[in-house]
């Protein structure tokens, strides 16, 4: 037993067409009949049927002589050069009228003829020309529809819209009283599946006169099925037929609608009583129909056009006041208004390493920190847009209903830098005509049962309710998106050639100032030297008698020795920056001994208890080291030696590839006020002044364990300060 579904039925060659129309299908090049409708006996007259088979129309002159006579039969070369172009005329048989087509499709040239049917209840006016001064999406599709009743005027005529997802929305209808009200209905996407679909595209005008007459069946000599695609007699399949009798019809006429080169929607007429239209009113129809589907596009290119302007417009605002802020955190977050408005979101996340700045209806931080987490494991796009996201991924991020819909930017992955966009939950109702579920039937044809998806037998309103969704992103909120996204990075840029310019600036200036504090730490020590011993050797000359004297010389040794000190830190410092290093394995223990003995020494604090723990290895310059560990251990013995019990201890802790060496003393605190400003040069805090010192030793420390790939931390408080010196761990290969 087979299973058919809507999507796979053959629609194009059903083998057989409907009764109003009559069909020759001959050879494109030998010109000969090779199949017909059963049918065309009814208006030409042929004693036995099967004699016309291989054979030619000429060769039947007393039979097809309108036909032979036509000026489209004898121009036959010229109007079937193109595929499915089809050309219409009107030719007499037996003293009635009929319309003659004739289109090439493939290796079969298409004759086909119906009756015509004088319509005295036509009437064109110039209403046709209105459609572009018509400044109303709906309006055009109305102004359509009463154009149509006066060519077709079917009891029902609607415009029938596709939504993205295949299913159809009714946006227009014109309908007689009795008729009940499809407006504003969907219907799913196996109503008219994805074949049907494609041949709407092919052939744009679709006619079933009466779905309950007997169809006439094509005969031919060749097994293969014949493509009736562009014939517009084609018969319909027996799905459709049900499915346009369950709807209470007998007759319906469809004329699509193409925009963009994409089928839009549809023109669906359906009549309670069988009915047929005119193969001239049908091309009327289509031609209208074509007029109103170019001024959709005019009005909707109108409209993107006005959007653009205003888009970048805005953009352009939002790139000026970027300008004005110095970094990309400070741009977005001054602007967060503006950039939560423009994709018309409800809630902006603004998302920089560790700092989440929020405007409007957004989740909780810990909330934004999953979804943050989620979106790098999870996506690879730099733009991600979902408006199904809380129906998705609600429960395992156990989120609320300010997160349905979602876009995520990433600016910078390397540097967690992203905006994210929520839209909230929205209470969305569709109403179906009809339970949009399949059901399956089972039909036997040619002998063989099939399982079939049966047409659905009520159309009476269905409203289903859809949880999980914010409002669709639609084009212009992504174009928004984008927009946003042009101005950080056009920002960015110029932001960064500004910032490049002035490092280039800087670092001129640094290497000046550099150049200067070696100058001075170096040539200026001469002169110190001479002017502290020509002091000293005044005050050895001076006699007892003058201890004013001698009290103000020792205050003058006493600022040349900080004046030499000082010049001493710079020079350090300079050279903690731009010297040579060797990284190599060293062995810390002895340093620290000897360092730890000359600090008590130093500030005089023989009281001082320095405990030494474990002291690992590290990887690290020699001499860098001893500057790094004489300035931390100097800190740690001085601003300690004036308490009772004056304590420091160090103590090195490995872990993983690293080594970190604690240095704590329970000497005066950092005060909390101070600590932003611990690694700048010269800078002293106030409760340290009564210590001897010139503000330089942390920030050469801090130089240091950049240099060498290490890092300096700290804790402090009333009871002591702790410093980490944080050191790679030596390898094999560096020992």
């Amino acid at each position: 037993m087979n299973f058919v579904e809507c999507h796979e039925e053959p629609i194009h060659i059903p083998g057989y067409i409907q009764s109003f129309g009559y069909l020759i299908g001959i050879d494109a090049e030998s010109f000969s009949i090779t199949f017909f409708s059963r049918n065309i006996t009814e208006i030409f007259n042929i004693g036995n049927i099967e004699q016309l088979f291989d054979k030619k129309i000429t060769d039947f002159p007393g039979s097809f002589q309108s036909i032979i006579e036509s000026d489209i039969y004898t121009s036959l070369h010229r109007f079937t050069k193109r595929e499915n172009e089809t050309y219409f005329d009107k030719i007499f048989v037996s003293d009635k009228e009929y319309h003659f087509s004739v289109f090439r499709s493939k290796k079969h040239i298409f004759l086909e003829l119906e009756e015509v049917v004088p319509n005295p209840s036509k009437r064109i006016s110039n209403k046709y020309d209105n459609f572009y001064i018509i400044d109303d999406e709906q309006e055009i599709w109305e102004h359509l529809l009463n154009i149509l009743a006066g060519t077709v005027n079917y009891d029902r005529m609607m415009v029938y819209k596709f939504m993205r997802d295949g299913s159809g929305k009714v946006i227009a209808e014109r309908k007689s009283e009795h008729m009940e009200s499809y407006l504003g209905l969907h219907y799913p996407e196996s109503d008219i599946p994805k074949q049907a679909r494609a041949l709407y595209m092919k052939k744009r005008k679709r006619i079933f006169s009466n779905v309950y007459a007997e169809a006439v069946p094509l005969l031919s000599k060749s097994e293969e099925p014949v493509d009736l695609t562009f014939t517009a007699s084609r018969g319909m399949s027996p799905i459709h037929g049900q499915y346009v009798k369950n709807s209470g019809a007998s007759s319906s006429f469809s004329i699509s609608i193409i925009i963009d080169d994409y089928l839009w929607g549809l023109v669906t007429c359906q009549n309670s009583e069988p009915k047929h239209i005119d193969l001239e009113d049908r091309v009327q129809a289509g031609i209208f129909t074509a007029l109103a589907s170019n001024a959709y596009s005019s009005f909707k290119s109108k409209k993107e056009l006005e959007y653009r302007l205003d888009l970048n417009e805005k953009a352009t605002q939002l790139k000026t006041e970027f300008l004005k802020q110095n970094s990309l955190f400070d741009s977005l977050a001054g602007n967060k208004t503006s950039i939560k408005d423009l994709p018309e979101a409800d809630g902006l996340a603004i998302v920089s390493d560790e700092d989440i700045v929020t405007e409007g209806i957004t989740p909780a931080s810990g909330t934004i920190q999953k979804i943050v987490r989620w979106a790098y494991e999870n996506t690879n796009e730099s733009i991600y847009i979902n408006r199904s996201f809380l129906k998705e991924y609600g429960e395992d991020l156990g989120l609320d209903e300010s997160v349905a819909g979602i876009i995520i930017y990433f600016i910078e992955r390397n540097k967690n830098e992203m905006l994210i966009w929520f839209r909230k939950e929205f209470d969305e109702h569709i109403s179906w005509a009809g339970n949009p579920e399949k059901e399956i039937a089972v039909v036997s044809q040619g002998g063989i049962e099939k399982h079939i998806v049966s047409p659905r037998t009520s159309f009476r309103l269905f409203t289903k309710s859809i949880k999980g969704n914010s409002k669709r992103w639609n084009s212009r909120n992504i174009s928004a998106v984008q927009a946003i996204r042009d101005v950080i990075l056009e920002t960015s840029h110029k932001q960064y050639n500004i910032i490049r310019k002035l490092n280039d600036e800087l670092k001129k200036v640094n290497e000046e100032l550099d150049s200067f504090s070696y100058t001075i730490s170096h040539d200026l020590g001469t002169p110190l030297t001479v002017m502290r011993l020509n002091a000293q050797m005044l005050l050895n000359s001076l006699t007892d008698g003058s201890e004013k004297s001698k009290s103000k010389i020792n205050a003058i040794i006493e600022e040349i020795d900080s004046m030499a000190e000082m010049m001493h830190d710079v020079l350090q410092l300079s050279r903690a920056k731009y010297s040579e290093i060797k990284l190599e394995s060293l062995q810390t223990n002895l340093m620290i001994q000897k360092i730890s003995e000359n600090a008590k020494i130093t500030f005089e604090s023989p009281k001082s208890e320095v405990i030494i723990k474990e002291c690992p290895n590290v990887l690290a310059d020699k001499t860098l080291l001893h500057q790094a560990f004489l300035n931390i251990i100097n800190n740690a013995v001085k601003y300690s030696s004036q308490k009772e019990q004056p304590r420091v201890e160090i103590e090195g802790i490995e872990d993983g590839s690293f080594v970190t060496y604690r240095i704590s003393d329970n000497g005066i605190g950092i005060p909390e006020e101070e600590k932003h400003k611990m690694f700048r040069i010269f800078n002293r805090m106030d409760n340290a002044k009564k210590f001897k010192g010139n503000g330089v030793g942390l920030s050469i420390v801090h130089r240091i364990m950049k240099r060498i790939g290490g890092n300096i931390e700290y804790e402090s408080s009333k009871e002591g300060t702790s410093f980490y010196l944080t050191f790679k761990k030596p390898t094999f290969e560096d020992i």
